[in-house]
Order: structure tokens, then sequence, then C-alpha cells
């Protein structure tokens, strides 16, 4: 159905020095009806290889392509992404991205329109669409007012409204929370076992998706050969994978578990044999003033109120993770920290000052804010360039050694002269970061800093927040990621509907939480551990203790 034969393509370039190919002499084949995850690090290519199958790349690109590519038969280069659209459904990571209309049930009859399919024909299409992924309750609701799951099945069910045979789909979960992740992947499990759609799909939460798919195709980078599989043989043969595989390399389980049911078969030894330990909060806060506090915030859009008395504070060397529900008001809430929104009552306090009349440029001084679309702070022509901007905007001397320094530790000193907007998601999310932390502030807020990293780029993320930890920054991390807070967090909020509903100890709540529990607490329900780590020196005591 799809074949790379010997595909090359390299992105353009305005200077006279060849580029790297991002994809080398590529072979590979996928099967109709089957549903294919593809894996690799940030710049390996995954978005690349995804846009070839409907022509977007290199037809919106540009670009060097070579070798020969065939979907259903078809060259998407010749076809045309015209063409290809009613062959391959394509959705993007940000749904958003690709809403053109204001309602759900026209937003899939748009592209039939455009196909100028006869009137009848495109009620009865859309009336598929809408049963297929269980929108027919949603048909006339404004898109803005829908969850993040809805969004997504909306943009899947755009994608499929021309009937294609394949579906592509760019990490359609790196912005739902885990219950709507879930939805949105039983929808596509169910297009793909009860109706045989073909589904490729790129993701870097791979705990998420892997207990649903029927081969790994795993992405080196640097032109390296694809690894491509069954998920135990491709998960056994790389370094990356969730916590769950991690723990099975190293305690050498066989076969791989990729589920939480898979694993419980092997811990049964280990809690046998070991009596809880629990683990000790790697930074404690208490008696330290907040860096910055919020007293009973509220904040309203219009008539609708999205924060209702909420209070919080953020100590010297802590990590904070806000978890909920998409829609919970998170978002809103770092904006309110910022004075990005209006906050109705309430208010905001920094080293004890209030921000009331400070402009949101003074502010940002002392707090850090990465938004969640990291392009909204990308505007220069080079990755150095953003990090320089922003010191002259603050009055601060451009120190080369400093900006070079965060390029280095942020994994993008070979990106420095590069146009940001060029950079893949991941990147473009780290080109983002440095530009907000240049300048040292004291608080720093991330809404979703870890869309679109690959594991090692989390693990490089993940020890820069440790160290600024040391040096005493206080940081609000909102994610969707509950193995990263799982990892990093000193504290756990939980916030439902505009009110922080619970505040504690991580080990408490991600455990508590049958919504937001890590893999590791799953497997090991009656224990405090919540990461690999936790597993292993417990299991390494156990063993001393047994001697």
């Amino acid at each position: 159905m799809i074949t790379f034969d010997q595909v090359t393509y390299c992105y353009p370039t305005d200077t006279a020095t060849p580029t790297i190919p991002v994809l080398h002499k590529l072979n590979l084949h996928f099967h109709a009806g089957e549903f294919t995850l593809l894996v690799g690090p940030s710049g390996a290519g995954k978005s690349t290889l995804l846009r070839l199958l409907n022509g977007l790349v290199p037809h919106f690109s540009g670009g060097t392509l070579t070798g020969k590519l065939r979907v259903n038969g078809l060259d998407p280069v010749l076809a045309t992404p015209r063409v290809m659209s009613r062959h391959v459904g394509f959705v993007f990571q940000d749904p958003e991205a690709q809403f053109v209309m204001e309602r759900v049930e026209e937003e899939i009859a748009f592209a039939l329109e455009n196909a100028a399919t006869p009137a009848q024909a495109m009620r009865l299409r859309v009336e598929e669409t809408l049963d297929l992924l269980d929108l027919a309750a949603l048909r006339q609701r404004p898109i803005a007012t829908l969850s993040g799951g809805e969004r997504q099945r909306v943009a899947i069910a755009a994608a499929l409204a021309l009937r294609p045979t394949i579906l592509v789909l760019d990490e359609p979960t790196s912005q739902l929370d885990p219950q709507s992740a879930e939805e949105v992947l039983q929808a596509l499990v169910r297009l793909n076992q009860d109706h045989g759609l073909t589904v490729v799909l790129a993701e870097h939460r791979l705990e998420r998706v892997l207990p649903f798919v029927d081969r790994v195709v795993y992405l080196p980078g640097k032109g390296g050969a694809p690894i491509s599989g069954t998920p135990r043989d491709v998960l056994a043969a790389i370094d990356l994978g969730p916590p769950l595989v991690q723990l099975a390399k190293a305690l050498g389980w066989h076969p791989l578990p990729l589920t939480v049911k898979e694993g419980l078969s092997f811990n049964r030894q280990i809690v046998a044999s070991l009596a809880d330990h629990p683990v000790p909060p790697a930074v404690v806060t208490q008696g330290k003033p907040p860096l910055l506090q919020a007293r009973n915030l509220e904040v309203a859009y219009g008539a609708q109120r999205i924060l209702h008395g909420v209070n919080l504070a953020l100590a010297p060397g802590e990590i904070v993770a806000l978890l909920g529900r998409n829609g919970a008001g998170k978002s809103t809430l770092l904006k309110s920290l910022v004075s990005l929104v209006r906050v109705a009552r309430g208010a905001v306090t920094i080293h004890g000052r209030t921000t009331q009349g400070l402009s949101v440029a003074e502010i940002c001084r002392q707090v850090a804010y990465l938004p969640q679309d990291p392009n909204a702070l990308l505007f220069a022509d080079t990755v150095r360039e953003e990090l320089l901007i922003t010191l002259r905007n603050h009055g601060l001397h451009p120190a080369l050694g400093v900006v070079e320094t965060l390029l280095t530790q942020l994994g993008l000193a070979d990106k420095a002269e590069c146009y940001p907007r060029d950079l893949s998601v991941g990147e473009r999310q780290r080109v983002a970061l440095a530009a907000i932390l240049v300048t040292k502030p004291a608080v720093i807020l991330l809404d979703e800093p870890t869309r679109g990293l690959d594991y090692l780029a989390k693990v490089q993320l993940m020890a820069l927040l440790k160290m600024w930890r040391m040096e005493g920054k206080a940081m609000l991390l909102v994610s969707h990621d509950v193995e990263l807070v799982a990892a990093l967090a000193d504290r756990v909020l939980l916030m439902s509907q505009g009110e922080i509903i619970a505040d504690g100890p991580p080990a408490d709540l991600l455990r508590a939480s049958p919504l937001f529990a890590a893999q590791i607490a799953r497997l090991f329900p009656h224990t405090s551990w919540l990461t690999v780590e936790d597993v292993l020196a417990n299991v390494g005591r156990g063993k001393e203790e047994a001697v």
C-alpha cells in the first residue's frame, strides 16, 4: 500500500553548504490495514515522512526528493496534495491549525464542498462520519467550545470525510489529558479494526499508544536506517521506551510487557519479597517564604467564570505540577499570573510585592512564561538571535557566553544559525524555552513543556529543571505527561472546573487518581513508588537486607 524505495529528502537551504538529508535512502513498506506507530528522536524526520504520504512535502516545503515513493499506487509528487487528499487523510499536531469553519458539522462538510460532492451524497457522508466518531450529539456545537479530545475527534472526522483508505496523524495526543487521549485512541482502534482503515501515527508518549499498534517503525535520525517490526522486537532493540518497558529491561523480564496488565505477571515476586519503602520528597520547602503567591484569583471570559478563588504559592527550590482535564483552567491560571489575562478578583505577588499596575514585560523580567504554542515566541531569523533579542528587550547585556551555554544545555548548539520556524516541533519548543530562560528569572511557568519532545530531550529538560531547582528557582509545570510529573514534581495540584481540588505529595496524588496515575504506580499500587528508579532502588535494598 505504501512503499519507500531509496527515498532521500532534503529541505531547501539559502546557503551554498549542502544540507544533511532528513531522510536518506529510506526503504519501508506499510501494509494495508496495519496500525503503525512511528517513533524516534525530535528532528529524525517523522513529520517529514508523514507529509510525504500526501504530497505536502515537497509541494509546500520545497526541497529535493529522490527515490521512489508510492501510496495506493500513486506518486504523491505527480498526483499533488489535492488528489492525494482522497487517499490519505491527515491530522496535524495542532487540530486548531486545520479548522476553517465554526461548527462541527460545517467543518466535516468543508472538504466535501471543495470536492464538489453532490448535496445528497455530501449529507450522507457527513452523517456517516458523525456516527463513526461519535460526534452526532455535537454536530451543531461551535468548535471553540469543545474539549481537546472532542476537537481532535472532529479533526479526524474532517480528514475522513472524503473516505480515504489511509489516516495519518502527527502526535494526536500531545495536547490531551489522559482521558481525552484514551478516547481518541479508542476511536482510531475502532476505525482500524472495524473498518480496515490503515493508520500511521507518530507519537512520543509511547505508553499511551503501544497497546494498540501492530507495528513500530523507529527512525534514528541523521540518515540512519529505520528499525521496523513488532512493538516488542523494536523496543528491545532501541534505547527509548515508556517506564514499564525500561523497568522490564532493567530486571530482565521476557517477553517485554507493553501494558500494566502484562507487567503484573512479573511484579509478584517483587511485591512478595519487599515491604513498602516510602520514597522521601526530593526537596523540603516548608517554612520558606513563597517567591510567587496568588490569593483568591477569579477570571472570567465574558459571562463565563474560568477561575474560582484559586490560591497558590510557589516556594524557592520547588517544582509544582498542575494537572487536570482539558478545559479545567490550567493555562488561564498561568496567563493570569503574568497578567496576560485580566483578573476579576484576587491578587498576585512576586517576592511579596503585588503585580498590580505592572506591565507584562515588567512581570516577565522576574517570571518566565512558556505558552503551549512555542511559535508565539519565535520571530527572529536565527535561534541565537531569539535569545539575544530577549536580552536586549529586557535591557540586559547580550552576553554570548550565557547564550551559548544555554543552547548547549538544551541540545540546540548545532541549531544556533537555523531559522527557528524551520525546526521540528520539539526543537521549536526548546528554542522558546531558551528564549524565556536566558534572563535567569526567579520563577518559571511552563505550559506543556514536553509537547513534541522525545525521551532524550525530556531527560535533558528534567536535568535542567532539577539544576534550576537547586539554584532556588520556583517552577510551576502544567502538563498532561504524568510520567514527567512522577519523576520531577515536589508537589502536585489537581484542578477541575477552575478550582484547585487537591494539593499534596506526588506519591499520594499520583497513586490515588485513576486518571493521572503513573505506570509504575499502577504496577505497584500498594507502594509509594512512582518511577523506575524508585523500584530499582528498593529492589536493591531488598536484596541487601536478604543477605
